[in-house]
């Protein structure tokens, strides 16, 4: 079986990605239940907000892509904070033969999928070591929150552009 070639009879280079390193670049939980008198009945509302980040890093090749994660746990009953999970976990990855127009939604979409278990599991632990059951997190559609942030910024575009003109 021949391997697909390009049209000048050479087989287009191979994208290469590796995780060079990944680390909790900052963190912040706030136990705000336990500091409460008296409220013994909870009924959580969790409310997880994502944000990406990514820039090139000065060495060749060399990508650092940061996942914010805000989680907030309000007491359904009464709309007490019952605690607050501040997270940036950032990764830095070697990535090569990614088209220029396809790096951004490469660093956006796949560097914080591979990201996301190791985030799921922090999360899990410091919400079970801060006094709560482990608050396991949903799959994350870093997809759709790529195309959410595109339009976002189209339309903060298009309102300066209408300002610009007025």
């Amino acid at each position: 079986m021949t391997e697909p070639t390009a049209g000048n009879g050479t087989q287009p280079p191979q994208m290469k990605m590796h995780v060079l390193g990944q680390f909790v670049r900052d963190m912040s939980f706030e136990n705000m239940l336990m500091r409460q008198e008296g409220n013994t009945s909870v009924d959580p509302d969790i409310q997880v907000q994502v944000g990406l980040d990514a820039r090139k890093r000065n060495a060749d090749h060399q990508y650092e892509v940061i996942s914010k994660f805000n989680i907030s746990s309000k007491n359904k009953s009464d709309g007490a904070t019952m605690f607050l999970l501040e997270l940036e976990y950032a990764g830095v990855f070697h990535i090569e033969n990614v088209p220029e127009d396809q790096i951004h939604p490469f660093l956006m979409i796949e560097c914080p999928r591979l990201l996301f278990p190791f985030v799921r599991r922090i999360v899990s632990d410091v919400t079970r070591d801060g006094g709560f059951p482990p608050l396991n997190l949903e799959n994350v559609d870093f997809l759709q929150l790529y195309r959410q942030e595109i339009l976002r910024r189209a339309e903060a575009k298009k309102a300066d552009n209408e300002t610009a003109d007025a």
